[in-house]
């Protein structure tokens, strides 16, 4: 009988089921020797290595760093799937170069994650978080029961939405900017032609949004699109909102525009490093929304992409073709 193969699983994944219940790892269980990283967070970097180290399979998240060193001390390693979009944490090259296919789990987060982006926009541009902080810390009194300034914010009905990047994601929240009225206008590298959006060059967008919204992979030909010069470009009193990737906005000159008053608000659910450090200018800044990189954070999505995560493995260790590969 041949013997099963090995794989480690950087996450426990405890809090997620298949429809019906059941663990979504099980399929793992039953079909290879599966080791699963039990501890809260991601394992270091010696124990990732140490656990992968005679693995056929693995299986990561985001945060878990698989680079050409990691891949050199796991020569058994056949298949790399990731839990996730994005894959700017795995050397693909590396990978490529060692035969070793690499999977992700792209289109089950695009409506969740346009969902948050457009949470987002409306809590920035509503202040509900300065509001909500403002009721919770007992300022809401009797002689300030109303006022007729109070949290102004900005309507979104009739307003410009900016979308940067017209992939699915972005398409998505392009529709749902439709349904309340707003002109959209995209800019895409690809030059994508999509309904309901005016396509135009990313400068004239940035002049002419009221609201923009970062939709684009981080390569090295978006990390830093959004540079001081092109914040500088955008319209007075304008919010920006990111659910793409940290290295596309320079969050220096994201904070310097927030505190000098020249953009309104923005609502951030990503950074350029991972955690956001206590001590980022952003973090003290009223007019910010902050979330913990929570796009694809609803029940069902995230059991979805576990689910199209253990696929993509089961398919490369059985020599089939992965459902959704990212290297050639």
């Amino acid at each position: 009988m041949t013997e099963r193969p090995r794989v480690f699983v950087t996450n426990s994944m405890s809090g997620l089921q298949v429809p019906g219940g059941g663990s979504v790892l099980a399929p793992l269980h039953e079909r290879t020797r599966c080791e699963v990283w039990r501890q809260p967070g991601s394992p270091p970097r010696h124990a990732l290595r140490e656990a992968a180290r005679d693995c056929e399979g693995l299986l990561c998240l985001l945060t878990d760093s698989i680079d050409a060193e990691l891949l050199a001390a796991c020569p058994r390693l056949r298949v790399v799937s990731s839990c996730s979009v994005g894959v700017d944490h795995i050397d693909i090259a590396a990978a490529t170069t060692r035969g070793i296919a690499v999977g992700n789990t792209p289109g089950v987060l695009t409506e969740t994650t346009a969902d948050l982006a457009f949470a987002l926009l409306m809590a920035a541009s509503r202040r509900i978080v300065e509001a909500d902080r403002f009721l919770r810390e007992g300022l809401w009194t009797p002689e300030r029961r109303w006022e007729l300034d109070m949290f102004l914010g900005r309507d979104l009905h009739g307003a410009t939405l900016g979308v940067i990047g017209l992939g699915p994601i972005g398409r998505a929240v392009a529709r749902r900017a439709g349904g309340f009225g707003m002109r959209v206008l995209g800019w895409s590298r690809s030059a994508r032609s999509v309904a309901g959006v005016e396509q135009t060059a990313l400068e004239r967008l940035l002049e002419c949004a009221d609201f923009v919204s970062v939709h684009v992979a981080l390569t090295p030909e978006t990390r830093g699109l959004l540079d001081a010069p092109a914040l500088a470009r955008m319209k007075p009193g304008a919010v920006l909102i990111n659910t793409a990737r940290g290295g596309i906005v320079d969050e220096a000159a994201l904070a310097a525009a927030l505190r000098d008053g020249r953009l309104a608000a923005a609502g951030l659910d990503v950074y350029e490093n991972e955690p956001i450090a206590a001590d980022s200018p952003l973090i003290d800044l009223e007019n910010v929304v902050l979330t913990p990189h929570i796009g694809s954070a609803s029940i069902a999505t995230r059991a979805r992409m576990a689910a199209l995560a253990v696929e993509n493995l089961l398919a490369g260790l059985d020599g089939r073709p992965l459902v959704h590969r990212v290297n050639p």
